[in-house]
Formats: structure tokens, sequence, C-alpha cells
């Protein structure tokens, strides 16, 4: 038989949890950062379903650092804990069967749990198969109970460990150094989850204790109002334009629950939730409620008799949006084991219908806030209406999605994104520094000239307009808004390179401010760096230092016994090409900062302060942070 033959001693039939080992990403979604934070999840979320049962009230997370580095987790609830008696078909005890096996848990037939988050019956099993070694405790029937595991396999038989009058289960676990290229948990990403479980769970105790350094850091999450906290959490900075309105529903088994209120800001803001786990993806519930708010909408303009030129969509009647879009149901089809959509196509209709009704009702009842929405969609559609105008004559010069690139580009022989780069650079002395130093063949130098337009303050005609927009957009391929195509990025990095001062820092933020309103994907993909230019140039006789900040200027001096000329760079136009290439443009020995959206809501919130309408919000910040700066240049 030849040798590339495909039979029957070809095939490979993985038992117990060998499948989740050898494919983890089909259950986590990778094996970074995102798959390890997703075990904690899987155990967090079975502690929620215990409260969704009514049996749960305090749940604890408790985060710990071993001696090889890697992260620790605990997740502790007092809900009725595993059950540990024996499964007649199995001959094993119910705790060691959840633990090993696929597809084995108490959510199949809707009887333990009405509801919850895991379904699949494979949360505990692949937290159990991808970790080192995953220590379970239970606390029911007046015993505490423990049995330990390693890589999917039991290390020790149940046992009995002592009595107790509590109840509730802990799962300790450390996540297998075999599978994943990360050590530590993101208790950034951990913390945002605590904090919207507490909001969506009224009257549930939620403790964070982060315990892997000297000093342990306790946070706690409770709502007492649950969804009317949470919406002015999300809120946050922004300026309320209409009063609240909480939609709660039963249909049967199926239970609706929305916050929403419109903000005189210009983004839409809807946080998804599916059994009280997030579906940043959105799903049938998202469309059916957005459908149910515009048919409300469109049916009051038309009875209000609002004129307007705009042809009103979809996009208007959310402008200004904040809303909570939640749903807990039996038997929810989610796409993939990481839940980010969901799929029931008969929740779109259930929420459609409520929607409509409710927010009807709402504007009939509130003539006053229904004005004020009114007003906002038809502006919204006017000024889009602008803004497609401007792009369209954009388009006819070239500007946006024209394949003539700007003059002012000097770019680079390579052709390919992944072995190319582009510096945006600030003022025209940087620039020609810049391009004198550069690695011509994968480098590419774009200026800019003076302060780029704030996009959180213009509308989109004047974004349209402006002529740095064009070229920044133009040179990285992209388009923008509905042409908005990351994929035809034209360099792998796209590197901010602008002064260590406090204009540098500023066109930086407006920069940000443009990539994090018109292009996050090319943020989140991992395409957008800062340059860390250097300080100081410290000459020591023959020997030439660079510092790139006071410390590392006062360490050195102190390492020398402070003798040495010091020049302050107060712009990149003050290094010649050779300087600027060696400390901050060569791969070899330069320093990069990724830009990264860590917590999306968050990153918002600072944004509409620092870059909004709002003055005395603004100043009210900068009040309050005003001891964290450094140092100031006047």
């Amino acid at each position: 038989m030849p040798d590339n033959e495909y039979s029957a001693k070809d095939i490979v039939v993985l038992s117990g949890t060998m499948g989740i080992r050898k494919r983890p990403a089909m259950y986590i979604g990778s094996t970074g950062g995102q798959g390890y934070n997703h075990l904690i999840y899987e155990i967090i979320d079975n502690a929620v379903d215990e409260a969704l049962a009514g049996y749960c009230k305090n749940i604890t997370v408790k985060l710990e650092q071993d001696t090889d580095g890697y992260d620790i987790a605990e997740v502790t609830d007092d809900g009725r804990g595993i059950p540990v008696d024996i499964i007649p078909k199995e001959g094993k005890p119910a705790l060691e069967v959840i633990m090993t096996s696929i597809h084995a848990g108490g959510k199949f037939e809707n009887k333990a749990y009405k509801v919850s988050g895991g379904l699949h019956g494979v949360g505990l099993t692949v937290v159990n198969a991808l970790s080192e070694r995953t220590d379970v405790t239970v606390k029911r029937d007046g015993k505490v109970y423990r049995q330990s595991f390693s890589r999917g396999t039991p290390i020790s038989a149940l046992e009995t460990i002592g009595e107790t009058d509590e109840r509730g289960t802990t799962i300790r676990f450390k996540p297998d150094k075999e599978i994943f290229s990360v050590n530590k948990f993101d208790v950034t990403a951990i913390s945002e989850r605590l904090r919207d479980t507490s909001y969506l769970n009224s009257g549930i105790r939620i403790k964070l204790a982060d315990e892997r350094f000297e000093t342990p850091e306790i946070t706690e999450f409770y709502s007492e109002n649950g969804l009317a906290d949470f919406l002015n959490y999300v809120v946050g900075e922004k300026t309320p334009l209409t009063k609240p309105l909480i939609i709660k529903k039963d249909e049967g088994d199926v239970k609706l629950e929305l916050a929403i209120v419109y903000t005189q800001s210009y983004g839409e803001d809807v946080y998804a939730f599916v059994n009280r786990i997030k579906t940043p993806e959105g799903g049938t519930h998202v469309i059916g409620f957005r459908a149910g708010l515009s048919r409300a909408i469109s049916a009051y303009i038309q009875k209000s008799a609002k004129k307007t030129s705009a042809q009103i969509e979809g996009e208007d009647m959310r402008e200004g949006l904040v809303a909570i879009v939640s749903v807990l149901m039996p038997n929810p089809e989610f796409e993939g084991q990481t839940k980010e959509k969901l799929g029931n196509s008969y929740i779109k209709s259930m929420f459609e219908t409520n929607v409509y009704t409710k927010f009807s009702e709402f504007l009939e009842e509130n003539p006053g806030e229904a004005a004020k929405i009114v007003n906002k969609v038809v502006s919204a559609a006017e000024a889009r209406e602008a803004a497609r105008r401007a792009r369209e004559l954009a388009r006819k010069k070239n500007a946006f999605e024209g394949t003539v690139l700007p003059g002012k580009l000097a770019d680079c022989t390579e052709t390919d994104p992944e072995k190319s780069e582009i510096f945006i650079v600030e003022g025209d002395s940087a620039a020609g520094s810049s391009k004198q130093g550069r690695d011509r063949f994968y480098q590419a130098i774009l200026p800019l000239r003076g302060k780029i337009l704030n996009v959180e303050k213009a509308t989109e005609d004047k974004i349209f307009n402006n002529a740095e927009l064009h070229s920044l957009v133009t040179a990285l391929g992209t388009g923008i808004k509905e042409s908005f195509q990351p994929d035809k990025l034209r360099y792998g990095k796209i590197i901010f390179l602008t002064d260590a001062d406090v204009d540098g820092s500023h066109i930086k933020t407006l920069l940000l401010t443009f990539f994090y309103k018109y292009a996050r994907p090319l943020i989140e993909r991992g395409h957008v760096f800062a340059a860390q230019p250097p300080l100081y140039r410290i000459a020591i006789g023959k020997e030439v230092h660079y510092a790139y900040s006071d410390n590392e200027l006062n360490a050195l001096m102190s390492e020398h016994g402070g003798k040495g000329t010091v020049q302050r760079y107060k712009g990149l136009g003050e290094m010649n090409p050779d300087q600027l290439w060696e400390t901050t443009m060569n791969p070899k020995s330069r320093v990069l900062k990724k830009i990264t959206i860590k917590d999306a809501e968050l990153a918002n919130e600072i944004f509409d302060i620092l870059m909004g309408m709002d003055v005395e919000k603004r100043r009210k910040f900068l009040e309050e942070h005003s001891t964290e700066v450094a140092f100031l240049d006047v």
C-alpha cells in the first residue's frame, strides 16, 4: 500500500478529556490571555447559575500566584454544592463524572436549573482538562467533601474531610503551562465581568480578592437596584437627554429585562446579556430590541409630522442611545462554547413586540421626552445626509477610497503589510529627520501639519472634509465608516511619533480619539503603537546615553557621579536622523507601546470627558487628577 494512502489505521479516537487538550481553542477561544481568563469565567458562571436558581447569595473569587509565577484561581459560592452521590449507570460520584466527562451536568432537562449560562455540560470539564491541578471542595448534607484532579484525570478519590452546617462549592485550579502561552489572569477583565454580574443579579454579593501581590487588593461588588444602577454606571459621564425607561416582562419561562436612556452623545452603546452572560456580538435579542425601538420611534415621528428632508434610518434612531438588553431563558442557542452571540429566532419577535409596545407607551406618556428624542433623531439623519454628500464629494476627489496616495506620504518599497510600518509624524522638522533616518524598504512616513481635528466634537461632514484625516485614511488604505475594511490595511504597524511634551501628548490623544471612534478594529487587532522617543541625551566622556524619563536620567547621573552633559529634547526635530533612528525607529533598539483596549466602557467614558463637549466635567476631572502629573512643559 502506498505511504500516502488514507485508511482506518490513520483514524485517532480521543477519549475522555484528550480532545479538549488537543484542541483547546474550540472550547475557550484561544490559549492566550482570553482563554486563560475564560477558565475562571466558566466557574463564575456556574456560581451565578446557582444564584439564578435562588440558592446562592455570596460568591468569592480569589487570585493567587504559585511559586513558578503561574496564577491560581479559587471560586467559592454558597449554593447547593455539586452532588457527590453515586451515579448508578457510571458507578462513580457525580462530582467526578461532572469534572471528567463532556456533556455531563444538571442543565439539560431544566429541572435543577430553569435558566442557566452553562448549557453544554463542558464548562467544568474544560477547566479541569486544561488545568495542571484542580481541587474541588463541596459542602452539602452536613459534610465536607474533597477530590483532586490533574489535566482532566482524578488524582485522588472523593473523600469526606469534615462536617459542616454550611453548603456550597469551592473550585481551585491552576491553568496548565503546557497549554497556555500566558501565566496571568487579567484582573481588569475579571473585575468587569464581576461588576456586570452584580448589577444583573441584585442582592448577590461578590468579592474579588487579588492576593498575587504583597498587599492584597479586595473589591466588593453589590447592587441593590440592579438594572437602574447598571444603567447609571454605563451612562457614566455622558449627559442624559431623557429619563430612563426600565422594562421587565415575563413570557412563560422567558424573562426580558431592559434599561434604556438617551444621552447627548453621538454613539450607540448597547450591552447585551443572556442568562447573565455578556454576548458582545449581540444576537437575536439585540436584533429584536433594535427593531422594536425603530418601529416605535418611526410611528411616533409619522404621528408628530416632524418635517425633515432626510431619510431616517435605524442608526439615526439610536444616536446617543445607552441600553442594557438582558434575557433569562431556558435552552439558549449560542454560537460556540464562548457564548458570544444568541441564535434563538423566537427571541427576536418577543423582544421586538415588547419593546415596541413599552417604548410607544413611554413616548405617548412623556411628550417632552419624546420631543427630545425626535429632535435628536432628525438631527442625526440630517447630519448623516450631510456626511454622505461630503463622502461622495471626497470619493470624486480620490480623498478617501481612491488609489492616489497623499503627496506628503513618503512610502516604503515593501508591499507586504506584515513586513511594513507607517510612522504618523508631528511637524515638518520631525518629518525631515524621520524620512532621512528611516529604513526606506519597510518604513513609511506620513507627516501631519499641526493638530488634527477633534472628532469627538466635530460633525461627520467636517470630518470627511478635513485634509489631514483625508491623508491619514488614504495612506492606511482602509476607508472609513460604511466603506471601512480593516483587512485592506497597507501597514502592519501604525506608529504615532510625536514630541515627548504636552503638545505631543495632545496630538497623540487626538489621533487615538480618531482611531478609537472610527477605526477601533485596528486597535483591537494590535496594529496601533506609540513610539517612545527619549527625553534626554547624556554625553559622559566619549559615551552617549539616552534617558526616556526623569527617573532614568537621575539613575544614570547617579551611576556616573553626576558627571555628564545633559540635553533635553524639546522636540523630535532637535534629533539628527542617526539619533532618531537609533533611539526611536530601529526595531532592535527602540521601545514601542502597543495601544490596547482592555475596558472599552471605561475608555469610552474617559474619551467623552477629555474630548467631549462638557467643559465642566473635563475641568472637574483635571482637578481631581492634577496631582498625578509628573511634569508639565510650559
